[in-house]
């Protein structure tokens, strides 16, 4: 269902979708339709976390549970990546030219990703497949671009009413779609450009604008917006000095990280985001957008945060969004209300708030599993601190205010 701003919807059955096979209770089905040679492209949609990648080294997570069980057991898989190993190594044996991995995904290099979690499980069980990967398997890197909120049962209710199809996880999105693609397939691709793909040489001027700019918007409206009490992202992005704030911080600390990128006006691109940021049709949460907190900040802000301490740039904008997320955590807005939440954070938050003055009010930004050494930065671990003591006593509102205006 698309929601549009003026308030229509439209309704419809994807058609592409003619099959499904849920892996945990139909194992051979699935690798019997992956090994078939009419199957050219094998997409994932796992989300930015799902890659069992270490964000702090880039490395494929060896120990992790379902990895060593794939190794253990490749004939057996469990894991996405287990999956697509030995579909691969079954192409192989039958002289099936393979697929090619397609990752769809919310993260920079998301074909580099996946070719790592996948080369990475293969040589733990078969090195000489690793290799025959590497040389033979395309992972194209794409940037894909559409709100889609969490459904809700209103939603389920009027996917039913208007089809007469009862669906329990309908889609709901915005009108909006972008989708970025490498031209790199190995067995040949459907015509996505008459779709309105957009296929390019190189991704990644497009990815970091999306990421940078989109999602780290996104994580500004949740993070500021829930400490301020409100609930949908619409009403976040409509406050004035949320949206002063964000579009002051995409100016400062954001736009100077990303390259030109062909065909699109960055100022113009930011507009369009706020247009759809306030589609109030979408009803898009602030809990579903700091649901993505963890896996996401180190993407979307802690990324170019970096870039800047190693330039010797503004980074307070950035760093006082850290600070508003760590409050965040703790549970409750500055008028009292209960925050949903939405990750395991809270240990850390409680620990900094319970060290305060000391050590100890660095716990937050010592989670080494989102910040990596950053807290090890004099210059990153000073401002953290000055923003967290400015947010505790000012207020968000009267603080994102001051950021305007502030020394960097």
């Amino acid at each position: 269902t698309l929601k549009h701003p003026d308030g229509h919807h439209e309704t419809s059955i994807i058609g592409s979708i003619h099959d499904y096979k849920f892996a945990p209770e139909d194992r051979d089905g699935v690798l019997e339709v992956m090994t078939a040679p009419t199957t050219r492209i094998v997409s994932l949609t796992v989300t930015e976390g799902g890659y069992n990648i270490d964000d702090v080294t880039g490395a494929f997570r060896t120990d992790s549970a379902g990895a060593v069980h794939d190794a253990a057991h490749p004939s057996e898989p469990e894991t996405s990546f287990g999956y697509i190993v030995e579909a691969l190594r079954l192409r192989r044996a039958a002289g099936t030219a393979p697929f090619t991995v397609m990752s769809c995904d919310n993260l920079p290099g998301n074909g580099h990703a996946a070719r790592t979690a996948v080369v990475s499980q293969a040589r733990m069980s078969d090195p000489e497949l690793a290799q025959w990967i590497e040389a033979n398997v395309s992972f194209p890197n794409c940037m894909v671009d559409r709100i889609t909120p969490k459904t809700t049962p209103a939603d389920i209710e009027e996917a039913e009413k208007v089809l007469g199809v009862h669906d329990n996880w309908p889609v709901v999105a915005e009108p909006f779609t972008q989708w970025v693609l490498e031209d790199q397939f190995t067995l040949g691709r459907p015509p996505y450009e008459e779709v309105g793909v957009q296929l390019v040489e190189d991704v990644v001027p497009y990815e970091l604008m999306k990421l940078r700019l989109l999602n780290g918007s996104h994580q500004a409206l949740g993070h500021w917006g829930r400490l301020l009490g409100m609930t949908y992202a619409h009403d976040a992005a409509a406050d004035a000095d949320i949206s002063t704030w964000i579009r002051t911080y995409l100016d400062r600390e954001v736009l100077p990280t990303l390259r030109p990128v062909p065909g699109i006006d960055l100022r113009e691109y930011i507009d369009t985001l706020f247009e759809r940021f306030t589609n109030e049709a979408i009803a898009d949460t602030l809990a579903r957008l700091a649901f993505f907190g963890p896996s996401g900040m180190p993407k979307f802000v802690l990324a170019g945060l970096r870039e800047h301490l190693a330039a010797g740039r503004p980074i307070r904008m950035g760093t006082a969004l850290c600070a508003a997320w760590s409050l965040g955590v703790l549970g409750r807005d500055e008028n009292g209300g209960e925050i949903e939440q939405v990750d395991d954070l809270r240990p850390f938050s409680q620990a900094q708030e319970a060290g305060r003055g000391g050590e100890g009010e660095l716990a937050f930004i010592r989670n080494a599993a989102i910040f990596s050494n950053l807290a090890e930065d004099e210059r990153f671990r000073s401002t953290y601190l000055s923003e967290l003591a400015a947010l505790r006593e000012q207020g968000s509102r009267s603080r994102m205010k001051a950021l305007l205006t502030a020394e960097n």
